[in-house]
């Protein structure tokens, strides 16, 4: 089965409506991180078969818990789940942030030759990041444990964002480690079409006070 065909058979099974222009453009990003990861290492995934399953489908499953607004993808090393959150909501600002300076010149010439103006991208540390306004959700892809996640971008999540984790199996002991100030939302069981295994999404909150 073609990528296209891949694609399109699994937004269709996860309930995601996308235009042709948009699927063009995931499998055009598809493109370019196998282009540039002979170079840069920005996959551990070599089996290509499996790359619209395992980056695109994968990124894509935590679209209908994603608010409005700004989002920052921690970590993002080849840029998932940041990329195909931007274009398949163009009303999304994204910002892509890894601390791998070669990581983040791939995510800002992939947003260049994608052609995707809602991205922006920051080479640094989580820690050190000081932008002038916080982010509506901050989500990341194996980035850390979620303690470490949560305490190191905190002061990067405004008044009423969430917290967006992608898991695979449900993390119990990563939960039962988190501060006082967080709280659990909720966590979503994820099916995504050819990923085996167990894929869960955890939504943390600001405790109230």
């Amino acid at each position: 089965m073609s990528q296209a065909a891949q694609l399109s058979a699994g937004l269709v099974a996860m309930g995601v409506d996308l235009g042709a222009v948009a699927q063009e453009r995931l499998l055009a990003y598809l493109a370019l991180l196998y282009k540039w990861n002979r170079t840069y290492s920005l996959t551990a995934l070599r089996e290509q078969e499996r790359a619209v399953s395992h980056h695109l489908l994968d990124s894509l499953a935590i679209l209908p818990f994603v608010p409005a607004g700004r989002l920052l993808d921690v970590g993002s090393g080849g840029g998932t789940p940041g990329i195909p959150l931007a274009i398949a909501r163009p009303d999304l600002s994204v910002t892509l942030l890894d601390s791998n300076t070669k990581k983040a010149a791939f995510l800002q010439q992939a947003a260049i030759e994608l052609g995707l103006r809602n991205i922006s991208v920051h080479a640094g540390r989580v820690e050190q990041y000081h932008p002038e306004s916080g982010f509506t959700a901050i989500t990341s892809r194996a980035f850390a444990e979620l303690a470490d996640f949560v305490t190191l971008s905190a002061h990067l999540l405004a008044e009423g964002g969430v917290w967006l984790a992608m898991k695979g199996v449900h993390p119990q002991g990563e939960l039962d480690r988190l501060p006082a100030t967080v709280e659990l939302g909720a966590i979503h069981r994820l099916d995504v079409p050819g990923v085996d295994g167990d894929r869960h999404l955890v939504v943390l909150n600001k405790a109230a006070h």
